[in-house]
């Protein structure tokens, strides 16, 4: 399984390899309150800080990361990445995930997820993708339990968080057999045509 950058297209949002480029766009579309519970985005005051948080994630050795983008404007309004991707168990995390507050709840976690999910399962044979988040994050574990990922448990006290705060981290996973359910589940509720 060979991750690289990649461009996946959906109606509504295409997922772009992150670039320095989309900083500007990411930087409008942000507000502190959104990475209070994503430890590997920090809340930043000025543009050139948040172009560190870009380059920072850049620089993650075993990421692979996306700027969320509106087909309709061009604008980049979020991010999303491939992490912990293990390539000789064939096995990947989708995470580090934010959207611009006017965004959240709409069609755009779902593509997002989709196309993710879909370039993941189909392209690269995956054959586990994992989902996880802050034990704080309630929002964040119904969006998961929406796609239909399954809940794996908790791991207790698992990540010391910037802020010094000791998160619980809550595990949920899709593997290949449950991905054409999940599919289905996914095109039907984005209007997808099979």
């Amino acid at each position: 399984m060979q991750v690289e950058p990649v461009r996946l297209d959906g109606r509504t949002v295409r997922l772009e390899p992150l670039t320095l480029d989309h900083a500007p766009d990411l930087w409008e579309a942000s507000d502190p309150d959104l990475f209070t519970l994503t430890w590997s985005w920090a809340g930043a005051s000025t543009l050139d800080e948040f172009r560190i948080n870009v380059q920072n994630h850049l620089d993650m050795p075993d990421w692979c990361s996306f700027a969320i983008v509106l087909t309709n404007t061009g604008r980049a309004i979020g991010s999303t990445s491939y992490l912990e991707i293990r390539p000789a168990h064939r096995a990947l995390e989708i995470g580090s995930t934010w959207i611009a507050r006017p965004y959240q709840g709409t069609q755009v976690n779902p593509e997002n997820k989709y196309l993710l999910l879909r370039h993941a399962f189909e392209t690269l044979g995956a054959v586990r993708v994992q989902l996880k988040t802050d034990g704080r994050n309630l929002h964040s574990q119904r969006a998961i339990q929406k796609l239909g990922a399954v809940h794996e448990g908790v791991l207790r006290k698992h990540s010391i968080l910037p802020d010094g705060y000791i998160r619980d981290t809550v595990m949920y996973s899709i593997i290949a057999e449950e991905w054409p359910t999940v599919k289905a589940r996914l095109e039907a509720r984005l209007g997808y045509i099979p």
